[in-house]
């Protein structure tokens, strides 16, 4: 046996044991939900099958595509908000001064907090009697601006995105810095002495340098979004009159409280399905190699 096939045999022994604990408590559990999305199980006794039944009621339900538009809507939020942020700060704190340090940590802090602190914090800031917001607008002679920020339809959705975007920038901003540092620092030699301004720095170098990490950011973007749940559920409870409802909160109220176990294991599986769907086409969309 060659040293190379003895250094591939000891990786895999390595990593056995977590590709059995993710294949038996995450691959498995997987089919096991889709399995069950063809039965009306109330999570005791037996199971009826009723073949597609769940599934397609799952297509026709309004209220689940409703929860597929705010999930997209959190998508975009975390996207277009949480990875711009991360990328400019990181660019801003690559240095390892002390300054930039205490703001890497106090970026990152959000993400130490439990999302429930993080969403009964965020309560109090929207309350309409004791909340922050509510207090500086009043005290800021804008008392018209006063509203029922989560207890509006039309805003409430909007409002969450704010707490979502602030909790998560910290992990891609960690990301990109690590990716900035390992950018030779013979390549920013030759782009002064060229005179590559920064801009041009920027989109010609800095972002081709990094463009694997980015894509990986949005990938875990993608997955994260579409699997909240938490802050919500602490937040409005998919509330009022589902208008914060998500894929995962819909799943687990009609799992948990309205005892469609079923039902619950085809949803879970269409989210599956729309996660997948949406991670493969942000990738297509993203396959540029700029090397």
């Amino acid at each position: 046996m060659t040293a190379a096939a003895r250094i591939r045999g000891f990786i895999a022994i390595g990593l056995l044991p977590a590709t059995l604990i993710f294949v038996f408590f995450a691959i498995i559990p997987i089919f096991w939900s889709a399995y069950y999305g063809f039965f009306d199980w109330k999570g005791i006794g037996a199971a009826k099958f009723i073949g597609f039944d769940n599934y397609v009621e799952v297509i026709r339900d309004p209220i689940f595509w409703l929860s597929f538009k705010n999930n997209m809507l959190i998508v975009a939020a975390s996207v277009f908000g949480q990875i711009p942020i991360a990328l400019i700060l990181a660019l801003l704190l690559t240095s390892s001064s002390l300054f930039q340090r205490m703001i890497r940590a106090s970026v990152f802090m959000p993400m130490v907090l439990s999302s429930v602190v993080v969403g009964i914090i965020w309560s109090y800031i929207y309350h309409p009697q004791i909340g922050i917001l509510n207090f500086l607008l009043d005290g800021l002679g804008l008392e018209s601006w006063k509203m029922q920020w989560l207890s509006d339809p039309k805003i409430s959705m909007y409002m969450l995105m704010i707490p979502i975007i602030w909790n998560y920038i910290g992990p891609y901003m960690i990301m990109f810095i690590a990716a900035l540092q390992n950018i030779s620092p013979e390549i920013d030699d030759a782009s002064r002495i060229d005179g590559v301004g920064p801009v041009r720095k920027l989109f010609s170098i800095t972002l081709p340098m990094i463009w694997d990490t980015i894509k990986v950011a949005v990938v875990l973007c993608i997955s994260g979004s579409l699997k909240a749940f938490d802050l919500i559920y602490v937040m409005t409870n998919g509330g009022p009159a589902h208008s914060t409802e998500l894929l995962a909160s819909y799943m687990y109220n009609n799992t948990f409280n309205v005892f469609r176990f079923g039902y619950g294991s085809a949803v879970s599986t269409a989210i599956i399905i729309l996660s997948l769907l949406l991670i493969l086409g942000s990738q297509y969309l993203m396959k540029r190699n700029y090397r």
